[in-house]
């Protein structure tokens, strides 16, 4: 569920965030398990989020946001929406409004400014007041740690009952691949003198989004992208963060311009020597996590999250999708 409280209404809290009366407020989407809305007031337009309760997610995704805005904010950054209130009680922040399209078509330009964010992100890791036990969520600091996830969803999966096609790609063609490809990583970090079990040390690790893509832009009508989406921000390895670019199903990015963002993201992290190798290594297993990720419809109670925010198609229908674009997925990976 999105709040705990019914009685919430996003209106009031508008109100209040905004310090006078609302003209409008209308729904306009969000994520998967949150909720955006537009809110129209004398004093100007803004976007009020709400984040899911606490009480169904333990992370605290208003806080991670709130801390990453701000800290962009500090620094200059213009590519993101500005914190203009916070609610924390009730679980809401109001944005400053970006105007912009939804990303339909990644183009060359589009990825060299995904980098260029990434890069002054990157420049913040010795700056910034973001401590270093702040993770990005689901951080991945070693080869254990991805395996450890890709299993953990792997055995949620399999709890759920009376899913014979699900049960049945998971056995025959989901756990043999993950053996493959666990061993592959293994065998690969091992020719380059590099540890499967270690975590990666602090000075390797980046200021990330996490939940970062084209997914999560809007497009201005000069071709300028704002990034929104900062509930994941953190400390992570930024060899996830670019398995996930090059992987994320959101917006189906071409193998040229998946090729361009790699140079381009060996050319900003490639100070660390180990950056490629560790990327070779892992991509199959981050491969295998987006493979499970696509699967989550399969959950009942994470089925009603997202009909809470506004999903109206047949579960049935939603699973079968879903199960296909995991079959196809899984075939790309080489195994």
């Amino acid at each position: 569920m999105i709040h705990s409280d019914a009685a919430v209404s996003p209106e009031d809290v508008a109100r209040g965030l905004v310090g006078g009366p609302v003209e409008q407020l209308r729904h306009v989407g969000g994520g998967r398990n949150s909720r955006v809305y537009r809110v129209d007031a004398h004093s100007g337009t803004f976007a009020l989020k709400q984040y899911p309760s606490r009480e169904d997610d333990a992370r605290d995704r208003l806080g991670a946001e709130v801390a990453a805005l701000d800290l962009m904010a500090r620094h200059g950054f213009a590519m993101v929406p500005r914190v203009v209130a916070v609610d924390r009680k009730r679980n809401f922040v109001l944005l400053s409004w970006v105007e912009g399209e939804l990303v339909r078509a990644v183009s060359t330009e589009d990825i060299d400014q995904s980098v260029a964010f990434l890069s002054r992100l990157h420049e913040l890791r010795h700056t910034s007041a973001i401590p270093a036990s702040h993770l990005a969520a689901e951080a991945c600091l070693s080869g254990l740690e991805i395996e450890r996830q890709v299993r953990a969803r792997l055995t949620d999966l399999r709890a759920i009952q009376d899913e014979s096609a699900l049960e049945e790609f998971m056995q025959s063609a989901f756990s043999p691949a993950l053996e493959r490809l666990a061993a592959r990583a293994r065998r690969t970090l091992f020719e380059g003198g590099l540890s499967f079990e270690q975590e990666l040390a602090q000075e390797r690790r980046s200021l990330v989004p996490s939940d970062f893509g084209f997914h999560n832009a809007l497009r201005h009508r000069d071709g300028r992208l704002t990034f929104i989406d900062f509930e994941y921000f953190g400390w992570d390895d930024p060899v996830k963060l670019s398995a996930d670019i090059l992987l994320h199903p959101g917006t189906p990015v071409s193998e040229d311009l998946r090729a361009h963002f790699r140079r381009g993201a060996q050319q900003l992290y490639g100070s660390d020597g180990t950056f490629a190798h560790r990327l070779d290594a892992f991509y199959p297993l981050f491969g295998l996590r987006w493979v499970l990720i696509l699967l989550n419809e399969f959950h009942p109670e994470r089925w009603r999250r997202r009909i809470l925010a506004g999903a109206v198609e047949d579960w049935s229908d939603a699973k079968a999708r879903q199960l296909q674009a995991a079959r196809d997925l899984l075939s790309q990976l080489a195994i």
